[in-house]
């Protein structure tokens, strides 16, 4: 957890904590008791309402993290099906695929995995992706059945191979968007603020419940947060599927 996430968790709980000090101060527990009924059924409504909004955008970036993980993995599938195709084919055409491939597997590592944290993609991998298909379809089988096998499949790899791309870098955005954010702290305030209406015969025990609950919101959004983005953040997609297919590789011819 970075600093920034630690502040924005430790640094609501103190300001709640400091905020029932001085709201016991100004207006003691005894004058806030009557309100406790009222305000016990306002704070259920918006707590419940809050709750719901709060696991749906929890679920939604768990599930595009988990979707981000899943296509990282089904385009280093297919990059692997286009790599040992090519091993199946003839020189030329069949050592220069195999270095594409590999070309674009460290691309993608070096350079554009970096960039993708920064909401961009790498121009050098895309042009790597046309030479690929260019190379895999400029391939002649000729009348041999073996080859002609492999230049069909060789074309579904590579077709498969761009089309998990293509979905990886729509995914280079944010999941929550600058509204939903609104609402969520906004929502959050609100929850909390209705908190302060309430009177305690103790105060240290409802500033110890008010800031527990304020923990766990917080804790809560700042997983949001980390998991807004799936490739960037505590909780980001490295390029581990590519590791694992460049770790798994015979000598280039």
């Amino acid at each position: 957890m970075s600093a920034a996430d630690l502040a924005l968790l430790v640094g609501p709980m103190v300001l709640v904590a400091f905020g029932l000090y001085l709201t016991h101060r100004l207006v003691p527990n005894g004058r806030r008791m009557p309100f406790n009924e009222v305000g016990g059924v306002l704070f259920s409504m918006v707590g419940v309402l809050y709750a719901v909004l709060l696991a749906f955008v929890v679920i939604v970036v768990w599930e595009n993290t988990e979707a981000a993980k899943a296509t990282t993995f089904k385009e280093a599938d297919a990059l692997a099906g286009v790599y040992w195709l090519s091993r199946q084919m003839p020189l030329p055409e069949g050592p220069e695929l195999e270095r594409l491939t590999l070309d674009y597997a460290h691309e993608v590592i070096t350079v554009e995995w970096p960039m993708m944290t920064r909401h961009h993609s790498d121009p050098a991998s895309t042009a790597l992706i046309y030479r690929i298909r260019e190379s895999a379809l400029s391939f002649q089988p000729g009348e041999d059945t073996r080859l002609q096998g492999v230049y069909q499949q060789l074309v579904a790899d590579v077709e498969q191979l761009a089309s998990e791309r293509r979905a990886r870098l729509n995914q280079t955005d944010d999941v929550v968007p600058n509204l939903l954010w609104v609402a969520l702290i906004i929502g959050a305030v609100v929850t909390v603020g209705f908190t302060f209406f309430f009177g305690l015969p103790n105060l240290l025990v409802q500033i110890v419940m008010v800031v527990t609950m304020t923990g766990l919101m917080a804790l809560l959004l700042v997983t949001i947060k980390e998991m807004d983005y799936p490739f960037d953040g505590l909780y980001g997609i490295d390029p581990e599927a590519f590791r694992v297919f460049l770790s798994r590789l015979p000598p280039v011819r």
